[in-house]
C-alpha cells in the first residue's frame, strides 16, 4: 500500500515535482533560515514557551526526509519525545472529518447542500435548516459547545449531553452571514457521518483513512489502552523491558499534555474521546499526520479532483464575502499554501502545506502544552528548506506573519481586536495615502500604533528611553507578489534593547498581548 501512495497517490505530485525550478534545492543538505538550523530554532523556541516535548515531520513530497523529536513526552517519567510519539491532534482532526465528509459525497451517501435535518431530525428545530455546507465552512452560527461553561474536556459524554449544553444557547449570527470556529459544527458532521455510512465515525475513518494509508500510529483515544508504552521503574534501572520484549526497542509513547499555572507546567488529565469526537479527539505522530498529508494530494483518499479542490476553496459568505478558510484550513496569499492548527488542553499542533509545484513541502508540528501557537515557527522551518516559504524580513528584525485578507482589512481586524480588549490606537498611518498625495507610488503600506499605560508605564519608569519606542506598533504591508504580512517587534528584543530586566511580568503581557492581536487579525474564524 505504501508503494502504491507514492507510485499511485502521488503521481501528480511527482510530475509537478519534475517541473520545479533548480531554486527549489531539494535535496539541499543545508537546511537553514537566516543562518539558524532547524534544531537551534526549535530548541530556541522550546526554551522560550517552555515546551516539555516536541515532534517535527518535514514532507518534500512524496519523501518524508526529517522527522525528528525533542524534549520529553512525560516530565515525571523522563519519556523522550520521539519520531513514533502520539500527540492529541486536536483540531487537525476537523480535516480528518471533512475528508469522511467527502468520501461519503462520492458513495452518493449525502450531498454538502444537504440541510443536516435530513440525516440529524432529532436536533434542534432552529438547526435543521443548517447545511453540511455551512457545517464544514464555519458559517453555521451555531454556538461552541467547548466554550461553555459546564463543558469538561475529560469527561465522556453522549451525543445528547453535548447537544444539552448549547441547544437553548441563542446562534451567534444568521447561517451563511459570518464566520466562526464552533467545534459543535464538526460534532454534528460526526454524526452526519455516522447516519449516512452505518457505522461509527471513529470505524470509518479508521477504515478509510487510517488503513487505506496504513498508518499505525494514528489512533483515537479509545485506542491509547493498547499501546504498549514503556514501563518505567522507580528503582534501580529505569528502562530496561527493550531488553527482553521487541515492542519496546524504540517505543511508541503516548505524550502527557500539560498547562502553565503560576509558572509551573502541570500536566492535563487526558482529554476523552467523546468530549472532543470528530473536532479533536484523533492521536497522531507528526510522521503519519505528513502521510495522510500526502495521500491527500492524490486520489487514494478522494477519487475525484472536484472533491479535493472542494476543502481547498476559500468559503463564500451569503453576501458574496470570500473568507479564507475552509474545513478548519486558513489560507493566504501564497499560492497552494494551506494550515491548520490544533489545540486542546495540555496540546498544541500544526500543520502547513506549500502544495505548489514550486514548492511541495509541508511542516508538522505537535508539542505537549496548550496554548502555544507553532504557525510562525513552522514558516520559518519551511523557510529552511526554499527560503521564499519563509517571512520576508529576518526574525531578528521582526516577528512577521502572513494575513489571508487585503492590508487594510488586515488592518481593520487589528483595530477591531484591540478596541475589543479596551487598547487604545494612538494613530493609523496609510503609507500607501500619504505617498500618493505627493505623486509617488507604494504598495499597500500601514502602522498602527496603539499602547496600554497599564503596561507601557512599569518599563518607562524602569529605562525613560523606552518611551522611544512606546506606544507599540504593528506594520501591515504588501510585498511585490502580492502577499500580505503583519510584522511587529519582539517586546522582549526591545526591553533587552533598553536595558530593562526587572519588568518580567509587563513584558510577558505585552508579548501576549502582541501575539494575540497579530493572531486574531490574520486568522479566519
Amino acid at each position: 500500500m505504501i508503494k502504491q501512495l507514492v507510485s499511485v497517490g502521488l503521481m501528480g505530485w511527482l510530475m509537478l515535482g519534475a517541473l520545479a525550478p533548480v531554486h527549489a534545492q531539494r535535496g539541499n543538505p543545508v537546511v537553514q533560515f537566516e543562518g539558524q538550523t532547524i534544531d537551534e530554532m526549535i530548541a530556541a523556541f522550546m526554551k522560550e514557551h517552555r515546551v516539555p516535548g516536541m515532534s517535527l515531520a518535514i514532507v518534500q513530497a512524496p519523501y518524508i526526509p526529517r522527522v525528528v523529536g525533542y524534549g520529553v513526552a512525560d516530565v515525571e517519567k523522563g519519556l523522550l519525545a520521539s519520531p513514533r510519539t502520539l500527540w492529541n491532534v486536536g483540531q487537525l482532526t476537523q480535516a480528518y472529518t471533512a475528508v469522511a465528509i467527502m468520501q461519503l459525497v462520492e458513495a452518493g451517501k449525502l450531498s454538502v447542500d444537504d440541510p443536516i435535518g435530513k440525516h440529524l431530525p432529532q436536533l434542534p428545530a432552529s438547526w435543521q435548516a443548517v447545511t453540511i455546507r455551512q457545517l464544514m465552512g464555519h458559517v453555521s452560527g451555531l454556538p461552541d459547545y467547548t466554550k461553555q461553561p459546564a463543558f469538561q474536556p475529560a469527561r465522556a459524554y453522549k451525543s445528547d449531553e453535548i447537544i444539552a449544553l448549547v441547544k437553548d444557547t441563542a446562534p451567534a449570527f444568521k447561517p451563511g452571514t459570518g464566520v466562526a470556529d464552533s467545534a459543535t459544527d464538526f460534532f454534528l458532521l460526526g454524526l452526519v457521518i455516522e447516519r449516512a455510512s452505518g457505522t461509527s465515525y471513529e470505524a470509518f475513518v479508521a477504515k478509510q483513512q487510517i488503513e487505506k494509508l496504513e498508518m499505525k500510529h494514528t489512533l483515537f483515544a479509545s485506542g491509547l489502552a493498547g499501546v504498549k508504552q514503556e514501563a518505567v521503574e522507580t528503582t534501580g534501572m529505569k528502562h530496561q523491558k527493550f531488553l527482553s520484549e521487541r515492542p519496546y526497542l524504540d517505543p511508541t509513547e503516548v505524550a502527557t499534555g500539560y498547562t502553565e499555572k503560576e509558572g509551573k507546567l502541570v500536566p492535563v488529565p487526558r482529554n476523552s474521546q467523546s468530549a472532543w469526537y470528530a473536532n479533536g479527539a484523533i492521536w497522531a505522530s507528526p510522521e503519519n499526520v505528513s502521510v495522510w498529508d500526502i495521500g491527500l494530494a492524490g486520489s487514494l483518499l478522494m477519487t475525484k479532483k472536484e472533491h479535493r479542490d472542494f476543502m481547498m476553496q476559500p468559503i463564500k459568505l451569503n453576501d458574496g464575502t470570500a473568507v479564507p478558510a475552509q474545513c478548519g484550513w486558513r489560507f493566504t496569499g501564497h499560492k497552494g499554501f494551506m494550515d491548520i492548527r490544533g489545540q486542546v488542553p495540555g496540546f498544541s499542533c500544526y500543520l502547513s502545506r506549500f502544495s505548489d509545484r514550486a514548492d511541495l513541502v509541508c511542516v508538522t508540528l505537535c508539542a505537549n502544552k496548550d496554548g502555544v501557537d507553532l504557525t510562525e515557527l513552522a514558516r520559518r522551518i519551511a523557510g529552511a528548506f526554499k527560503r521564499d516559504l519563509g517571512p520576508p524580513v529576518a526574525p531578528k528584525v521582526m516577528t512577521c506573519r502572513e494575513s489571508g485578507y487585503p492590508v487594510g482589512t488586515t488592518a481593520d481586524r487589528l483595530a477591531a481586536f484591540l478596541k475589543a480588549k479596551g487598547v487604545e490606537v494612538v494613530a493609523r498611518i496609510d503609507h500607501a495615502a500619504a505617498a500618493k498625495k505627493k505623486g509617488l507610488e507604494l504598495r499597500p503600506t500601514e502602522v498602527l500604533v496603539f499602547g496600554n499605560p497599564a503596561v507601557g508605564t512599569p518599563l518607562m519608569a524602569s529605562r525613560p528611553s523606552v518611551a522611544l519606542d512606546l506606544p507599540l506598533r504593528v506594520l501591515v504591508w504588501q510585498e511585490p507578489d502580492g502577499k500580505v504580512w503583519v510584522g511587529y517587534r519582539d517586546a522582549a528584543d526591545l526591553t533587552r534593547q533598553h536595558g530593562i530586566t526587572d519588568r518580567t511580568e509587563s513584558v510577558a503581557a505585552m508579548r501576549a498581548s502582541l501575539a494575540a492581536a497579530v493572531a486574531h487579525a490574520t486568522a479566519p474564524y
